[in-house]
């Protein structure tokens, strides 16, 4: 059994070794010469919810990524405004680290190769076209293209190309694999009903910022430095794609996050004026480039699916990461990415498909976000274990512990423990 992969961030790479860990022959499509996407401007990890979560995927079977990036943290058990028990992942050596775990595996990973359509009889896909005309099958595909791009998305919705990661006038804008199959996407809106969202924050070169904050990083991991008061904006919170960093704190102070470059916790910022702030004379933008001018806009393209991540109207394709939902982050994105791999298998061979419960955080995310998409204020909402409204209701719930055996036990009762790690094939 053969599955197709398109999209090589957090949830494509995750999708590829489920897939792969079921018994499928899996082949990854990723159109930059980078994996991981977004996740190379990234790097928080277990902060607040995301902890409970992380490890419900490692009891579940699909933490090989987890212990990834805990092998890759700077720092460890960190706090910052609003959030607690962060381990800051090094995003300048994880790339290089999943794409060899992935080799490692057997799975085939084209680097520059995009996807631009499909071949669909009936209802289900039978096979892709790249971009140079190559058409290649397979028996399931999964989608995780991500909702960011291309650039007339950001020039209609935000404040032009950013120069972003993403790198779309050099490899090409994100083509939409459920919309090329007939399926009509769904957009996230901002409250003056806008659709999309600015990506939450910049990398600064730390070598351009004052010594003293460098020294501050490399010792806590984090910095907070005021903002001049003529200079502060509470409006831009709302154009946030991360919600859970929609507070005060981020309008009047600049938080800075050593994630290998420096996390600037805000979606952009006039550089003339971080120039003005002490310590900060010299900072430059390393993305996105024209980061004091925009960021990359998200949301743009997600698949109505079911909680089983198979898109609605398709028997053979599923979808996860921001392609699947509202959701925020690498946690995120894992758990949604495991749980298509996994699936993908099942459909194939006629089994009932894996729906993750509700009593875990990971299957309640997933459920929750689906059925908020359904209305227009839901679309409105983001999705994360680290906080914002979804954090809350973990909390309300009884789902957030930072209780490792209390999650194992309870993944254990639900006879899930290593779901992931079940070969079907």
């Amino acid at each position: 059994m053969k599955v197709i992969v398109i999209g090589g961030g957090w949830s494509g790479c995750t999708a590829a070794i489920t897939a792969k860990k079921a018994g499928a022959e899996v082949v990854l499509y990723e159109k930059t010469d980078m994996l991981l996407g977004l996740g190379n401007v990234g790097g928080i990890m277990r902060n607040n919810g995301r902890y409970t979560a992380a490890e419900e995927i490692i009891a579940l079977g699909a933490g090989d990524f987890i212990h990834l990036t805990d092998e890759n943290s700077k720092h460890k058990n960190i706090s910052f405004p609003g959030h607690k028990n962060a381990w800051l992942c090094d995003v300048n050596k994880i790339e290089p680290a999943v794409r060899r775990y992935l080799k490692a595996m057997g799975i085939e990973v084209n680097m520059i190769t995009r996807v631009v359509d499909v071949k669909k009889e009936e209802n289900k896909i039978k096979g892709i076209y790249l971009s140079d005309k190559e058409y290649i099958e397979a028996d399931a595909f999964i989608e995780t293209t991500g909702s960011a791009g291309p650039m007339n998305n950001c020039v209609k919705y935000g404040n032009g190309c950013a120069m972003c990661v993403l790198r779309c006038p050099a490899f090409g804008g994100r083509v939409s694999i459920s919309s090329k199959a007939g399926i009509e996407d769904l957009h996230g809106e901002r409250e003056n009903g806008v659709y999309g969202a600015f990506s939450g924050s910049c990398k600064l070169a730390k070598g351009s910022l004052a010594e003293n904050i460098i020294k501050q990083l490399d010792e806590k991991g984090v910095v907070v430095v005021k903002v001049p008061e003529e200079d502060v904006n509470l409006d831009k919170l709302k154009q946030k794609v991360c919600q859970q960093y929609a507070l005060k704190e981020y309008a009047e102070n600049l938080v800075l996050i050593d994630t290998g470059d420096v996390k600037l916790m805000t979606p952009f910022y006039p550089l003339e004026k971080l120039r003005k702030i002490e310590g900060f004379e010299n900072a430059k933008y390393v993305d996105p480039y024209a980061g004091g001018i925009g960021n990359s806009v998200r949301y743009l393209s997600i698949a109505p699916r079911e909680d089983s991540m198979k898109v609605l109207n398709l028997d053979n394709l599923f979808c996860a990461g921001e392609k699947a939902g509202l959701f925020i982050g690498h946690t995120e994105a894992m758990i949604t990415g495991a749980l298509a791999g996994h699936n993908a298998v099942k459909s194939y061979l006629e089994l009932p498909l894996l729906v993750l419960p509700n009593s875990l955080a990971v299957g309640d995310i997933i459920a929750s976000e689906n059925e908020t998409m359904k209305t227009k204020e839901g679309r409105r909402t983001r999705f994360t274990f680290a906080g914002a409204t979804y954090f809350k209701r973990m909390q309300e719930l009884g789902l957030y512990t930072l209780d490792i055996d209390e999650i194992k036990n309870k993944v254990e009762n639900l006879n899930l423990t290593n779901i992931f790690n079940t070969k079907l094939i």
